[in-house]
Formats: structure tokens, C-alpha cells, sequence
């Protein structure tokens, strides 16, 4: 027998076969893990030298706000670093507690229920709802975090089928096909943070009604940024009502570090004692739920923080399409300006980086090749200065590059 046969594939080859990070980096244009030494919110410290952060979540700027050091300080002083075990058993604090009434509360739901991490939450949901037989549908274009719950969803015999991005015909042609009697989970990003586009919710809520489904939400990119005093998506719609939970972080606008899933008591109180994510995993520091309860009481206290942001991601909207840029339109914080190139978009942001402006370089495979972009996000506690000195580099380096006129 040939001794070829013998051979044992070794599980590491494709690490070692992995090369293409290192080849950027060579080049000097690897954008990625570049790490933060100070963060004042609009502007860092990165290698040493102060930068304008044009790429960061920190929609309403409060992760150097006094009163949210000051929250995560306090609790730390009085509940000690970590909580040491799940929420299931050892780790739920009245910290816990107080903030999942706070935001029940917020959203006008019956209750709240808070994860260790936002990309966990989806994986405390769909699989724990979704079962042997019953269906999730999912937007093709939703955050991995629910692809991933997705397909564990999957993996325990639920149906998984996706949609057209933010197509509700599609979504109508795959509902269709779903037998009667089936659960079903319509799931969807609120804004999606890519392009900062915003759902069809009146469509998928008729169309939800017609086929007897539930809906969930991710407002990770929506709470603090749209809707009546920052409530996400089905306030931006008048239609708060009419979704049957909402999911979100608090790592963007609440400026801190955890998940959360908002809707009827039931529903939560189910997930509460049958999600492994949330059973099996330690719970929220003290310091983060702190800092999120502060952040909390920072938005409803100061609304006007809203309009800022948004008045500044028009500005730039408008600003780099007078440019001649093509971007993606949005009302929201998120501006991505489509480059298309993907040579030219890494040295784009290079050249922004080294002018001392840090945006996020969206390139193949995480985009189609034509939608290689710089993904530009923007903050209530930029300063016009800020903005201008921003739309300054574009139109520079985008003349100097000859990606416009």
C-alpha cells in the first residue's frame, strides 16, 4: 500500500498557509488591531500620536463622560471587579436587576433580560427559541452574530432560510414556502452596520401579521440614534409596539460592554431558564452595567445629544458627496464612502491614518469587491473642526488618488 495513505492531514495547515495578513502588513496598509493608548472619544491616541476617530460606535461620545467613570468606579469599589458566576446561579447582582427594569421601562416593554456580550445575545435567542421543526428567517445581510445563532439553530434541526437584503418581496416568496403550522422567527437588523441602512419594519410587521410569525430586532445601531429620545427602530416608525423583542448592545451608545433582549416577560422568562449563553456564562461585571445605567440616564436626561450626532453624520453626508464620493445614504451615524478598489482603499486609509484621521477599511471578503469602502462613523461630541479637517483629507487624498475630481 503507498505510504501516502498513512499520512495524517494536520489540522494547523491552514494556519500555516495563511499568509495574506502578513503580506499586508509588509506593505505597511494592514488596518486592523491597531491598538488605542488614550481615548477622549473624538479624538485618540494611537502610536503614540493624537488621531480624529472616525470609525468608532461611541455614537452619543460617552466612554470618557465623568459620570459613566464615575458609575463604573463606584461599583467596582462596592461589588468588587466580576460576579464570579452565572446569572443562573452566583452571579445576579441588584446592579442586574435595576437595569433591566430601567430599560423595560425605556423600550415599554414588560421586561428586560441583559447578556454578558451583544454578539452573545443572539445566541441566547434564536437557537432557544427556534426549534426542531420551526423556522428562522434571516436577512442575508444581518450581523454575524445572528448568522452564528443561526446555524447553531441549525445544528439543532431548526429550519434556517434567509432573504434578499432588506427585501421584503423576498422575504413574502419565503414565507410563502413555510408550511402553516410551523413557528417562525423573522430576524433582522435595525440598522445594519455596515451601511447604515435601515429596515423595511412596516412591510416585515404586515407581512409577520399575515404569516403569523414573531419578530426580533437587533438594534445594536439604532438605540441612541433614532427614534423618540433614541428608542431604536420601532420608534423611528411609530411601531414600537408591534415588534415582539428587541436585542441590543452596550457597548456603542451605553458605552460600556454586555447585551440585552427586550419584550414580554414570558418570552424572556423562557430564555432566562433555557439559553446555555446565558446559563453557562458568567454575568456582567459590575463596572459594565454601571457604566450602561449611567450612559442610560445620560440619554433620556439629554436628548439634544441625538440631534448632534445626526446633524453631524448630515454634514458629512453632504460634504463628501459635494466631493463627488459615492456614498451610501443614511440617517443615521454611520457614512460609508465607497471607494471600490480594493488596492486603493487600503492605501486611502493609510494615508488618512498617517494625516491623523482613523476611519475602517471594509474590504473583500467581508464586502463584495465593488463595495470595498471607508466605513465612517461619527459621534454627538465631534467638533465642527473635526468634521471639516476629515472632509479636508478626503478631498486631498481622493484627488491625489484620482478617485475624484
Amino acid at each position: 500500500m503507498p505510504k501516502e495513505l498513512f499520512q495524517v492531514a494536520d489540522l494547523f495547515q491552514k494556519c500555516f498557509d495563511f499568509t495574506r495578513a502578513d503580506e499586508v502588513k509588509k506593505s505597511g496598509l494592514y488596518p486592523y488591531f491597531r491598538p488605542i493608548e488614550e481615548n477622549e472619544g473624538p479624538v485618540v491616541q494611537i502610536e503614540g500620536k493624537k488621531m480624529i476617530m472616525a470609525g468608532s460606535n461611541n455614537y452619543l461620545g460617552l466612554t470618557a463622560h465623568p459620570k459613566v467613570k464615575e458609575a463604573a468606579i463606584k461599583a467596582i469599589e462596592k461589588y468588587g471587579t466580576g460576579c464570579s458566576g452565572s446569572r443562573y446561579l452566583t452571579g445576579t447582582l441588584d446592579l442586574h436587576i435595576e437595569l433591566e427594569k430601567r430599560m423595560a421601562k425605556f423600550f415599554g416593554t414588560e421586561d428586560v433580560l441583559l447578556f454578558s456580550t451583544g454578539y452573545q445575545t443572539a445566541q441566547g435567542i434564536i437557537p432557544t427559541l427556534v426549534q426542531k421543526g420551526e423556522y428562522v428567517v434571516s436577512d442575508k445581510d444581518n450581523h454575524a452574530c445572528i448568522v452564528a445563532a443561526d446555524l447553531m439553530a441549525k445544528g439543532a434541526f431548526a429550519e434556517f432560510k434567509r432573504y434578499k437584503h432588506n427585501d421584503m418581496d423576498d422575504l413574502e416568496v419565503v414565507l410563502n414556502k413555510i408550511p402553516k403550522d410551523r413557528g417562525i422567527l423573522i430576524v433582522s437588523d435595525g440598522v445594519f452596520s455596515t451601511t447604515g441602512e435601515i429596515v423595511h419594519l412596516p412591510r416585515m410587521i404586515e407581512l409577520a401579521e399575515k404569516f403569523g410569525a414573531r419578530i426580533l430586532i437587533d438594534d445594536a445601531h439604532s438605540v441612541g440614534v433614532i427614534g423618540v429620545g433614541g428608542r431604536g427602530t420601532g420608534s423611528h416608525y411609530g411601531m414600537m409596539d408591534k415588534i415582539d423583542m428587541t436585542m441590543g448592545t452596550f457597548s456603542k451608545t451605553f458605552a460600556s460592554l454586555g447585551g440585552f433582549v427586550a419584550g414580554s416577560e414570558r418570552a424572556l422568562n423562557y430564555i432566562k431558564h433555557h439559553a446555555p449563553a446565558l446559563i453557562f456564562s458568567a454575568s456582567p461585571t459590575p463596572a459594565s452595567v454601571a457604566a450602561a445605567m449611567a450612559a442610560l440616564e445620560i440619554l433620556e436626561a439629554e436628548p439634544e445629544r441625538i440631534d448632534r450626532l445626526i446633524a453631524n453624520a448630515d454634514y458629512m453626508r453632504a460634504g463628501l458627496k459635494a466631493q463627488g464620493y459615492t456614498i451610501i445614504e443614511g440617517v443615521t451615524g454611520i457614512v460609508p464612502v465607497i471607494l471600490g478598489v480594493f488596492d486603493k482603499t487600503l492605501v486611502f486609509w493609510r494615508k488618512l491614518f498617517d494625516a491623523g484621521v482613523f476611519t475602517n477599511a471594509f474590504v473583500p471578503p467581508g464586502v463584495p469587491p465593488h463595495l470595498s469602502m471607508l466605513r465612517t462613523s461619527y459621534m454627538a461630541s465631534h467638533e465642527k473642526e473635526h468634521l471639516d479637517r476629515i472632509l479636508e483629507l478626503f478631498n486631498d487624498i481622493g484627488k491625489e488618488l484620482e478617485l475624484i475630481k
